[in-house]
């Protein structure tokens, strides 16, 4: 028997999973599953749940910066609230503009900011989660710098909902920058950007972000041959500064604000536009050391783009045959990809020694494989 469940508190909802478990009936739980196509798929269940009703802003203390907020919460929402304290949570990534903030968090959603602002382990200072065992757990709180006991939280970011349910999240928070500015340089060949890329990573003035579009990614923006992308934040005086920097790196146009908000967010949306349009595509995401990112990049067939400050690039196929053949003997997953092809693809083909850990992990909190069945890599 099949049931859809909207649990209006977080008690309820860990009345269900409890329900379930004790039935034996898989669940699949999710906010507003926006991000299907990513990591494994989800085996069948009994039992859907969606988060999407928890969403309320629970504790706010803007002179703290700390903010608690349900996970059913549009991500676009609380950046909303945010924004009119000067405030943000800086994980703008992939389906963040629809997404919920447990969903961001339960599938570890990051962007070009990563760069100076870290991911979710580096801005979530507590959590609270259901599992299958009906108990609603506690970990962290609204301090900054809470280091008692462990920290179950960081178990269950990029989790996929795969141990138990995210009710409630906890962030630290960032001020917005008083003045913030996009350029970007255009190079012929993947040495020069390469070279520009590094210099700006080991610069004094540090950007919030560095990205390196192939000449196949940055044309579908009207931009041409290999293009480093770079944002700035600070006071005018630094702005001012770092445009002196970037111009000792190459030829500089400036963006103005609107033509750096539709570039950004031209970034942060490929994949979902990408899969939009490709329903059986893949998107690739490997690591790289900081001085080889570029050799991810040598291949021009495909839109490639390189978060160059932290090593990591994706590439978007649109058949997942050539995916696969592009990542062999590259550290990386396919990230992305259709659900009527992902089921057949060796979605993580090079999995690490933390492979056994993580099992155990799944088996302490979800021994009969009932939770997400499938859904993170390796099919845990």
């Amino acid at each position: 028997m099949f049931s859809f469940q909207h649990p209006e508190s977080p008690e309820a909802l860990a009345q269900i999973l409890a329900s379930a478990a004790s039935a034996g009936r898989s669940v699949q739980v999710a906010g507003l599953n926006t991000k299907h196509c990513l990591a494994g798929p989800i085996a069948p269940a009994s039992v859907q749940v969606s988060a999407s009703s928890l969403n309320k802003v629970l504790q706010y203390e803007p002179k703290d910066l700390t903010i608690g907020v349900q996970a059913g919460l549009p991500f676009a929402e609380l950046s909303r609230v945010l924004a009119e304290n000067g405030q943000m949570v800086p994980l703008e990534g992939p389906w963040s503009d629809e997404g919920t903030v447990g969903g961001l968090i339960a599938s570890n959603i990051s962007g070009s900011r990563r760069r100076l602002y870290g991911t979710a382990r580096d801005l979530v200072i507590g959590m609270q989660f259901a599992t299958l065992e009906g108990k609603l757990v506690d970990s962290g709180g609204m301090v900054v710098k809470n280091v008692a006991g462990l920290d179950m939280a960081k178990m269950m970011i990029g989790s996929f909902g795969t141990l138990a349910a995210i009710t409630r999240v906890n962030f630290k928070l960032v001020p917005i920058p008083a003045f913030s500015g996009t350029v970007l340089l255009q190079f012929h060949d993947l040495a020069s950007v390469s070279a520009a890329a590094l210099a700006a990573v080991r610069n004094v003035v540090t950007p919030i972000a560095i990205d390196v579009l192939n000449p196949a990614f940055g044309a579908a923006h009207g931009l041409q041959g290999f293009t480093l992308a770079l944002l700035f934040g600070g006071n005018q005086a630094v702005i001012e500064r770092s445009l002196k920097i970037a111009q000792t790196l190459g030829k500089v146009r400036a963006l103005s604000t609107d033509e750096a908000s539709r570039f950004w967010s031209f970034v942060r949306n490929a994949t979902p536009q990408h899969m939009a349009k490709h329903p059986e595509g893949a998107v690739v995401r490997v690591s790289t050391q900081l001085s080889d990112f570029g050799q991810a990049l040598e291949s021009l067939d495909n839109p490639a783009l390189a978060h160059a400050g932290n090593g990591i690039v994706r590439q978007w196929f649109t058949r997942p045959d050539a995916a696969l053949a592009w990542l062999q003997g590259r550290k990386g997953v396919i990230e992305c990809a259709g659900e009527s092809v992902k089921a057949a693809l060796d979605l993580w083909p090079h999995a690490g020694g933390d492979f056994a850990i993580m099992k155990q992990v799944k088996r302490m909190f979800d021994p009969e494989g009932l939770l997400n069945s499938g859904r993170l890599y390796g099919r845990i």
